[in-house]
């Protein structure tokens, strides 16, 4: 999988239809699923030609072409044949990052959503899927192996539901439906490293700190680039009066289209909440800075006075010439009195402190005192 906005494109004034292959994309594997409601049939092909015996054996059959990887044009090109898929909308299959989106062909509907993941490091990553449908037949393009239809291909094996009775456009609500759960989890993980970043913000706010907010703000605008088209791009196959989608499919579309419309909800609510995050972290270092500088200014506001008083009798003025030069000089306690004035001085100034709330309140005491009691 890929973030949403690293994208390869043609060069600019390219021929329409031009495709670009990503390097790093693995070459495609292609998958068959053949299947009525008594018949199923599953099978790797190693040629796209393979394809064509399933689409034309005159049984009343769906056909689910999924492919994953998009690393060899000419498997790309030929199956863009097979399926007479129009030059500009291969061009969008291979060079991943569109929106979320819908078109409408003469032979077939073309849909393209996004799927969400994960990574074991918990950084949010969109995988492109691309979806063509026909009268009989389903083609998805993924951009690499793995996703979230399992459970799916599960249903599809053991016949259970509704799935095998139904045509390929239930068989696309059943893709889009699983994409659009498989936000659900993604954003249950967010709610979690937000309740963190919440209690790290106000325990101990820390540069990294900074640094956790600012990536997951970027990986929830990745995340509302994703659902936001896919709720009008679901819209529009509920609006849109194509003869490939059946009433009865329409039907559970609305579904789907409730959760997306709850996965923006939670993908707005976090992004307010990581904003508040950050006006959390900018007020709690403030608040520490202003411990620090009320510290700082408690020891200036002590040693002040003592400095006053060890710069005076550090002049060393001489008594024998006036007794009003310095006579506890001559004092045999001087030293001790001088010390023990300015200990002395420093205990009242910290109780001062301390009675205005600068270094806790009675009102602190008091509370402390009542609550033990109870």
């Amino acid at each position: 999988m890929q973030l949403f906005f690293r994208r390869v494109r043609a060069t600019p004034g390219a021929a329409p239809g031009t495709l670009v292959i990503n390097k790093q994309s693995p070459a495609p594997h292609i998958q068959v699923m053949d299947y009525n409601a008594n018949v199923f049939t599953q099978k790797i092909l190693q040629t796209p030609q393979e394809v064509i015996q399933y689409l034309t054996d005159g049984e009343k059959t769906v056909t689910w072409i999924d492919v994953h990887g998009l690393g060899d044009e000419a498997i790309v090109r030929e199956l863009g044949m097979i399926f007479d898929i129009h030059p500009l909308t291969l061009e969008d299959v291979v060079h991943v990052g569109q929106r979320p989106k819908t078109e409408e062909f003469e032979t077939h509907r073309v849909v393209m959503a996004r799927m969400v993941e994960l990574t074991p490091d918990g950084n949010v990553e969109t995988e492109q899927l691309s979806m063509l449908l026909g009268h009989t037949f389903l083609l998805t393009f993924q951009e690499f192996p793995g996703d979230c239809f399992g459970p799916v291909r599960d249903r599809l094996r053991a016949g259970r539901g509704m799935l095998r009775r139904c045509g390929p456009d239930y068989l696309l609500y059943s893709l889009l439906d699983a994409t659009i759960d498989h936000y659900f989890p993604v954003m249950e993980r967010f709610g979690e490293r937000l309740e963190e970043l919440e209690d790290e913000v106000v325990q101990n706010p820390r540069t990294s700190t900074l640094r956790k907010i600012h990536d997951m703000k970027q990986e929830l605008q990745v995340l509302r680039r994703a659902i936001w088209p896919a709720r009008d791009m679901i819209n529009a196959l509920l609006r849109d009066d194509s003869q490939l989608i059946k009433p009865e499919t329409r039907l559970h579309m609305r579904d789907c289209y409730d959760h997306a419309i709850q996965v923006m909800d939670m993908v707005e609510n976090c992004r307010e909440l990581a904003s508040g995050l950050l006006d959390i972290y900018m007020s709690s270092v403030a608040n520490r800075t202003n411990e620090v500088m009320k510290v700082l200014t408690i020891i200036t506001c002590i040693f002040v006075p003592l400095t006053f008083i060890a710069g005076v009798y550090g002049m060393n003025f001489k008594t024998e010439i006036s007794p009003w030069n310095m006579p506890e000089l001559t004092w045999r306690y001087g030293y001790p009195l001088i010390m023990g004035g300015m200990a002395f001085l420093a205990i009242v100034m910290l109780f001062s402190f301390w009675r205005v709330g600068w270094l806790g309140s009675w009102d602190d005491e008091e509370d402390g005192i009542e609550g033990s009691g109870r």
